[in-house]
């Protein structure tokens, strides 16, 4: 059997582009149903906004990074897992905060203000991390990565058609009302469809190679959760906003990663499978944590996620 370093999943240009098309398509809704006062929430509660950008932005970064340090997975993998956490939080964060009983508007500004951020901030954490850790910095050198075109990718697929969406709402109200629901439903189902449908061209690799990235995808998901909470915790935050940063942190757009993993990288192994199972496992993972949070009352003391 190859190294997972050495394969690369099938994946042709068409399908790329239909995947930038249904990503951006995801934020386009996404937009539809944003509003000025989800940005109002964060200077009205400004210490949990910057420590829900600090845990998002630099900690889990960081912390992936010493992850990766003491478990010396393989190249590709560990380049899977800097990228995903070098992502913003994932559009799905907010109904699980909604879920999970935590704070939904500072949920919705932390993804909107995330959203933005990452136009410079993914690509810049990206390459910093995966510059210093020597495996993952041959690989960089390879590739000849360009931070602007990251960051142009990164505009095309997530923030124009954010600002379109705004736009839109903005001109016309009740046509975004009218299109938010059908966008929000329709979009995560195209988006789930495809992955599904583009893995499946991949299956056998998929079987031979998950086992590599599964328990690795699962520590990494719990650090990143753990973390969120953490941070809030020694924060002083509210129990609410502990619950929102936990998610916030633990959700990750992976759709973005997979779209640079096969945009730049050729669909490298390691990198996309660290993405697609981070894709599937963080909505388990969300979900339940969200479920559990939901049958508790916020002003009830928890446990940090274990």
């Amino acid at each position: 059997m190859q190294s997972i370093d050495s394969i690369r999943l099938n994946f042709n240009s068409d399908s790329l582009f239909l995947l930038n098309i249904c990503l951006a398509i995801i934020m386009f809704g996404i937009a539809l149903e944003v509003k000025l006062s989800d940005f109002k929430i964060l200077w009205q509660n400004p210490k949990s906004a910057l420590l829900g950008l600090l845990s998002q932005f630099i900690l889990l970064p960081l912390f992936s990074f010493l992850l990766i340090l003491i478990l010396k997975p393989a190249p590709s993998i560990a380049l899977g897992m800097i990228l995903v956490a070098a992502c913003p939080g994932g559009n799905i964060s907010n109904f699980m905060s909604h879920l999970a009983k935590g704070n939904t508007a500072l949920s919705v500004g932390l993804t909107s203000v995330a959203t933005f951020l990452s136009l410079g901030l993914t690509p810049l954490n990206f390459q910093l991390y995966g510059s210093l850790y020597e495996p993952t910095a041959a690989i960089l050198q390879s590739i000849e990565l360009d931070f602007w075109d990251v960051s142009k990718t990164v505009f095309m697929i997530i923030l124009l058609p954010l600002l379109l969406g705004l736009g839109v709402q903005h001109r016309y109200k009740s046509v975004a009302v009218a299109m938010a629901p059908i966008f929000r439903i329709g979009s995560i189902l195209i988006f789930i469809g495809f992955v599904i449908i583009a893995f499946s061209n991949n299956f056998d690799l998929f079987l031979d190679y998950i086992h590599l990235v599964i328990g690795l995808v699962f520590a990494h998901n719990l650090l990143a959760l753990g973390l969120g909470f953490s941070v809030g915790t020694l924060g002083n935050l509210a129990q609410r906003d502990r619950r929102t940063l936990a998610i916030e942190t633990g959700i990750q757009n992976s759709g973005l990663g997979l779209v640079l993993i096969f945009a730049f990288f050729e669909g490298l192994g390691g990198m996309a499978l660290v993405a697609a199972w981070w894709g599937i496992w963080h909505i388990i993972s969300g979900l339940s944590l969200a479920s559990f949070w939901s049958r508790k009352k916020p002003n009830e003391p928890l446990p940090i996620p274990e």
